[in-house]
């Protein structure tokens, strides 16, 4: 089976200094914000471009304590997508926050900056634009939204680590949020999370919100919760991170290949947005006819995905308090169709994947 994402081939490619990584964590006998912890996010922070990360437990808390750094809680409204990982909106709600839902760009998937002013409220606090599939969300009117009315910006990038709008994503906001769940670009062998920003302030109170408040050990200075980033997960990152810009590019390798075989066939392809770099955390072409293509893959042996099949303001836990129209978002439910992508897929599957696609609309 050719699998849409598979963690265990970058291990693989990666094992001698993984190996070494987690053996070094063991010995030392310090597994919880240690030595690890605080070189990785020197070192993610420096990639970013920002001046500070705090290692948290996973993306969904990255994004909960971004929130509640910057005081934003019940009785404040967060406009975001609903085309996103429902672990965008459950932050908000963690929060004690409304989530707002924006449409999105027909091209690109992501928050359409058309679409925001019009959602704008006396309690509106923040923005979160969702950098998707590995392509940032249009930035600079999103920023120029924001400022004239007042309101903060936190950068999802859970799927764009890499990716680049003229400059890194991650280094916009007042504060950017990534997930390290073992499939995305930069994935641990568990789960793990950060907070990168430009603001010292707002770092330490992540540093607080992450421990129980801590300043130091067993004093709560503020209420808080228990969101870790451990050592094993730190060590194995900072592995991977050294290879991360090589992944992605083997990731562009891949696209552009499935771009040059597929033009033309009757899917819709992905778009890079102009002055930005994707980063292709996943594939994500569109047809009408996806589920049909989706089943003729499984025969031939190719597990494709589709990220995501229901919009969260669609789905059982929120559609009775969410019941807004989104159009774009509600066709590109129907359509996306993610293809195998991963640094390690080799030539000869990624031929497979492009006959087995363009077999079915020949038979079609």
């Amino acid at each position: 089976m050719i699998l849409c994402g598979k963690p265990q081939a970058q291990y693989l490619a990666h094992k001698p200094e993984i190996d070494e990584a987690i053996g070094r964590v063991l010995k030392s006998g310090w597994y919880v914000l240690g030595g690890e912890t605080e070189a990785f996010e020197r070192e993610f922070a420096a990639y970013v471009g920002v001046g500070h990360a705090v290692g948290v437990g996973s993306g969904t808390e990255a994004l909960h304590l971004a929130l509640k750094a910057c005081d934003i809680g019940v009785g404040d409204e967060v406009i975001t997508v609903s085309h996103t990982a429902v672990a965008t909106v459950a932050a908000i709600e963690l929060a004690g926050a409304t989530p707002v839902f924006a449409d999105i760009e027909d091209t690109y998937c992501t928050l359409d900056p058309a679409r925001l002013e019009q959602l704008i409220t006396p309690r509106t606090r923040a923005i979160i634009p969702v950098h998707l599939y590995g392509q940032a969300a249009n930035l600079d009117p999103i920023m120029g939204v924001a400022r004239r009315h007042g309101v903060t910006v936190i950068e999802d990038c859970a799927q764009a680590h890499g990716a680049s709008y003229r400059g890194r994503v991650g280094s916009f906001g007042a504060l950017a949020c990534f997930s390290f769940y073992p499939t995305k670009n930069l994935g641990a062998i568990g789960d793990g999370g950060m907070v990168t920003t430009g603001d010292a302030a707002l770092a330490g109170k992540v540093r607080l919100l992450r421990e129980y408040g801590w300043a130091e050990r067993y004093v709560s200075h503020v209420a808080g919760w228990n969101s870790r980033l451990d050592e094993l997960q730190a060590a194995v990152l900072r592995v991977k991170l050294r290879y991360l810009d090589a992944d992605n590019a083997a990731r562009g390798r891949i696209a552009a290949t499935y771009g040059t075989a597929l033009a033309g066939c009757g899917l819709r392809l992905p778009e890079t947005r102009p002055g930005s770099s994707h980063v292709f955390h996943l594939y994500v072409v569109r047809s009408a006819e996806r589920d049909a293509l989706r089943q003729h893959l499984q025969r031939a042996g190719i597990a494709a995905g589709i990220h995501y099949p229901v919009p969260v303001h669609k789905q059982p836990a929120y559609i009775s308090r969410f019941p807004a129209s989104l159009p774009i978002t509600e066709r590109a439910a129907n359509e996306v169709l993610s293809l195998p992508i991963y640094p390690e897929l080799g030539d000869d599957e990624v031929g497979t994947v492009i006959d087995a696609v363009l077999g079915f609309f020949r038979k079609a």
